[in-house]
């Protein structure tokens, strides 16, 4: 099995900002366990409001503001709609 883009989308926000989400389906391996690859990302001016990606070494993980934290990693749905969440709560908080 070779990798392969199950779900991009990218789209540009009234305020600029952009959101993009790209999913990938790869073999399970000791750098990919859960048989995905992703990254999720809210960017405005350059700079990360949210995002959420599992690239190696650093395994699953969050961005939120200017922290960066570990992100346990269930299942696809939930991931989108825990950033989806994470969207919501930073928009209240500006």
């Amino acid at each position: 099995m070779t990798s392969r883009s199950i779900f991009h989308r990218k789209f540009v926000e009234e305020d600029g900002s952009i959101v993009e989400i790209r999913i990938w389906k790869v073999p399970v391996s000791e750098r990919s366990p859960s048989g995905f690859r992703y990254s999720l990302y809210w960017v405005r001016d350059g700079k990360v409001i949210v995002g959420y990606d599992n690239h190696h070494p650093k395994g699953h993980h969050r961005h939120y503001g200017d922290r960066e934290e570990s992100y346990e990693f269930t299942t696809i749905e939930k991931l989108i709609l825990d950033f989806e969440e994470d969207r919501r709560r930073k928009r209240h908080e500006s």
